[in-house]
């Protein structure tokens, strides 16, 4: 349980540059702050050198053999359980229950792959078989299937430091795809990324993994990032976080020799459109949820409500009332890391100073920096003119765009950029009398609700956790579910091979029984 402050490059702890940093918890033995040296780029290049090396044989493994690599990793994690949950709430400030629960999150999406694998049929395995016959050419055997992309560079995420971090969806997926991952730990919980980082190393020696399959590479400033993306051995990246921080690795990846794919999920707004028919038949018990919804976690969730439409009337003066007295009984908190703290301040002050806001409420302040909910109120007329009521603040904050008929609702639908959710509280009259709205909505997010909070993100196989930009940089991927796999693969052809040189995925004899297409049919036959 040691801490040693630095880099984890393959089965080595190396030392960074010449800089360090500190962390925000003090040691056990309180004698200071942990320190951590900087990664510089000679640790990057070492990282990325050691997976193109280890890929080589992590890539043609049996899917038996990373299905025990990830299923120690789960155990590795579970094993300290009681020590990551309490180093993760000094780092985060987030409670034990919400951590815990983030821990089994992690192991679930863990066993989600490892079923997925076992299964095998992930692989698309197409097979088209010959027909020497045909004319006026004869037709060549052809048969495909999805191989592993190469090296994966992955980012956490702030505010999962847990299922969205080291041990995440980004780096279990490219795992299982059997692409080795370089990962840049987040420097707001540098103590929790290492225990974590040496879970997967040591889960990566008991099962006789490669050398260089799994890096964590620590770091405050931006150079390791910047080397990472821009090493020409890295083919792929995985990212959760900022738009800002986003789209300047995408920038980056694009402008490189050789460009690559970077799947980056860069928060929402996730707007929730309340229809009148439901406001008439629960307008307090919609404010009483949302509230919840958004201030749950002091708002630090992607799927954050954060503007809520509606059509100006009776009811939803009763929805705005009750959401204003919810919202004054519920607390604020501390927020995962003193900048993100301030820019939520900096955001509240910008939209206090706006002439068309108005507030709506604030809840309780429990003492010094700690964020304190806050609700305002537009009209829509106003909300169309300013584009830059459309962007996320990230906290505990609401926007209540006041739309003066359903006409207006339906533009501010067609304004609205992509998002990750979208919420429509509905009722059957509404059903019936909002299909546009329905309908405009479908190219706006990449998961659509109705009468549900965008808060609570299932880890499913039909989840979809993207949607179109600005809310990521790939709206036909997703980060979240056993779909995020598919990002670190690639389809390869084989025509007239011999059967001895294909993948056992596509042999005749279908020795892993999984389904396939042959000729246009799916089966797990043999193929004559």
């Amino acid at each position: 349980m040691k801490i040693t402050g630095k880099q984890i490059i393959g089965y080595a702890k190396t030392t960074g540059g010449s800089g360090t940093f500190k962390s925000s918890i003090v040691t056990e033995d309180n004698s200071g702050p942990y320190t951590f040296d900087e990664g510089s780029i000679a640790n990057v290049d070492e990282a990325a050198k050691k997976a193109t090396s280890a890929f080589k044989t992590y890539k043609i493994l049996p899917a038996a053999d990373r299905v025990k690599f990830l299923e120690t990793i789960a155990t590795e994690i579970n094993s300290i359980r009681e020590a990551l949950v309490a180093i993760a709430m000094k780092e985060t400030h987030l409670p034990q229950p919400r951590l815990n629960g983030e821990v089994d999150r992690t192991i679930n999406q863990i066993n989600l792959f490892v079923n997925l694998l076992k299964e095998g049929s992930w692989v698309n395995a197409i097979i088209d078989r010959a027909n020497p016959q045909r004319q006026p050419l004869p037709k060549p055997h052809i048969c495909q299937m999805l191989r592993p992309l190469g090296v994966t560079a992955v980012f956490g995420a702030s505010n999962f430091p847990f299922a969205f971090s080291v041990a995440g969806g980004d780096t279990i997926s490219a795992l299982a795809a059997g692409c080795p991952v370089v990962y840049k730990a987040h420097y707001g919980h540098p103590v929790t990324s290492e225990l974590v980082g040496n879970c997967i190393a040591e889960a990566a020696r008991k099962t006789g993994m490669p050398d260089g399959v799994f890096s964590l590479i620590q770091g405050q400033t931006t150079e390791s990032g910047k080397a990472l993306v821009t090493h020409p051995l890295i083919k792929a990246v995985g990212f959760t976080g900022s738009l800002a921080g986003g789209r300047a690795l995408f920038d980056l990846a694009v402008k490189r020799d050789e460009p690559i794919p970077v799947y980056a999920e860069m928060g929402s707004v996730n707007p929730v459109f309340l229809l009148p028919g439901m406001l008439k038949e629960d307008a307090i018990g919609v404010a009483k949820s949302l509230v919840a919804s958004n201030t749950a976690g002091v708002g630090q969730f992607c799927t954050n409500p954060g503007i809520l439409l509606m059509i100006k009337g009776a009811d939803t003066d009763q929805f705005l009332t009750q959401y204003a007295a919810s919202l004054a009984d519920a607390a604020g908190g501390s927020m995962l890391t003193a900048s993100i703290y301030d820019a939520y301040c900096q955001g509240i002050s910008k939209l206090k100073s706006s002439p068309t806001l108005k507030s709506l409420g604030t809840g309780v302040s429990d003492g010094e920096n700690k964020a304190l909910p806050n609700a305002f109120k537009v009209s829509g007329a106003d909300f169309l003119k300013d584009k830059a009521l459309f962007e996320e603040h990230f906290g505990p904050v609401a926007l209540h765009v006041i739309a003066e008929n359903a006409d207006q609702l339906l533009e501010i639908a067609e304004q609205t950029p992509g998002q990750l959710t979208t919420s429509i509280w509905a009722n059957q009259d509404d059903v019936a009398g909002f299909k546009d709205l329905f309908d405009i909505l479908q190219e706006k997010a990449g998961r659509l609700m109705i009468n549900n909070v965008p808060t609570g993100v299932e880890v499913t196989h039909a989840m979809q956790h993207g949607g179109p930009y600005p809310a990521t940089t790939d709206s036909r991927s997703t980060s979240v579910g056993s779909q995020a796999i598919y990002r670190f693969v690639r389809p390869v052809c084989y025509q007239n091979f011999p059967q001895q040189l294909l993948p056992a995925e596509l042999q005749n004899d279908n020795p892993l029984k999984i389904w396939r297409k042959v000729d246009g049919e799916l089966t797990k036959d043999k193929v004559a």
